[in-house]
């Protein structure tokens, strides 16, 4: 699966590239500005595909990926779904960018499964396929992954929760991603497993898509199921942003311990605030650029990328409990999806 509340030159371009048509295949990257003469017909080209392009996460990654596309003289082409599960919008810009003769393409499956006869299609015309932040199913389906360790940065805040409850006994909420998403799945078990949970200890759980306008539902509808929740599990920042918003419309914001993956600087500064009591920081823009390298490396010696890149997860909290490694809001904010 708000985030940035200003944006660098570089990233207004690729939201300009990529807001006239979310699914159309645009130029951009090192092919504006000054480094055209590097992106005309003979260059590497490069494809970006994500999950959307109005998250802060994505954004941010296709900043990583604008930066490296000009650093190693590649031409970058982006396209995204028009929402979060948009399979058919990815399938779409992936025949896009194979007919318009692209050497690699990087993407953010929105569905683990379905996109997968679209991937292989891809691959057998010779295109490098490199999956980052959510890996397909089977993992092997492309030819490498640059990935947050989604289990661990679901296992550090199950970790952090348990160790927070200090012994209470918890009500769990999970406000989770979408059925057939294999980082909301790892991310989801990943915090019961840090907490010591199982699904039967789960109060109340829902699917958002890591909105939070849906989050902000879904946690208004867990709290008519069980209105004595007191852990809440959120997929994305988002997410827990919406469930804060339906805990202090009742008053129970301080009584409720809210926990989430991402590190995105407005999520981060939610930690700082209070919203969310601690989140799991992973590095988009780190798995865009090491994308666009490794298709860079490709076109120039043939060596391809293979096997899975862990890009790193941090737990940000300013409220550290014994026994969980984490880092502070400070941290978090100098850091936040680099």
């Amino acid at each position: 699966m708000s985030r940035i509340s200003r944006l660098p030159s570089s990233l207004l371009r690729v939201a300009a590239c990529t807001g006239v048509a979310a699914l159309a295949l645009t130029a951009c990257g090192s092919g504006s500005g000054s480094d055209s003469a590097n992106a005309g017909s003979g260059s590497v080209k490069v494809g970006l595909i994500t999950k959307t392009d109005t998250n802060p996460f994505f954004v941010k990654m296709k900043e990583g990926a604008e930066k490296a596309a000009k650093e190693h003289g590649v031409e970058l082409s982006t396209a995204a779904g028009k929402f979060d599960g948009d399979n058919a919008g990815q399938v779409t810009a992936i025949e896009n960018m194979v007919a318009a003769g692209v050497k690699g393409i990087l993407i953010t499956p929105s569905d683990s499964k379905a996109i997968v006869p679209a991937i292989e299609k891809a691959k057998a015309k010779g295109v490098l396929v490199i999956a980052l932040d959510t890996p397909t199913d089977p993992e092997s389906a492309v030819d490498a992954l640059f990935a947050t360790d989604n289990l661990k940065a679901g296992e550090l805040i199950g970790e952090y929760a348990k160790a927070a409850m200090k012994g209470k006994t918890a009500k769990i909420a999970t406000l989770d991603l979408a059925p057939g998403v294999s980082v909301g799945v790892q991310r989801h078990d990943g915090f019961l497993k840090g907490f010591g949970a199982t699904d039967k200890d789960v109060v109340c759980a829902q699917d958002t898509g890591g909105d939070q306008a849906k989050g902000q539902t879904a946690m208004e509808n867990c709290l008519q199921k069980a209105p004595d929740i007191n852990v809440v599990y959120t997929i994305n920042e988002p997410a827990a942003l919406g469930a804060y918003t339906a805990l202090k419309a009742k008053g129970r914001e301080k009584d409720v311990l809210i926990v989430s993956v991402d590190g995105g600087c407005t999520g981060t500064q939610a930690v700082k605030d209070g919203k969310i009591a601690a989140t799991s920081q992973q590095y988009p823009l780190k798995m865009a650029a090491e994308g666009v390298k490794a298709v860079a490396t490709y076109a120039k010696d043939g060596k391809k990328a293979s096997g899975y890149t862990d890009t790193g997860v941090t737990l940000i909290t300013d409220k550290a409990q014994d026994g969980v490694t984490s880092k502070d809001t400070a941290y978090g904010l100098e850091n936040c999806w680099g």
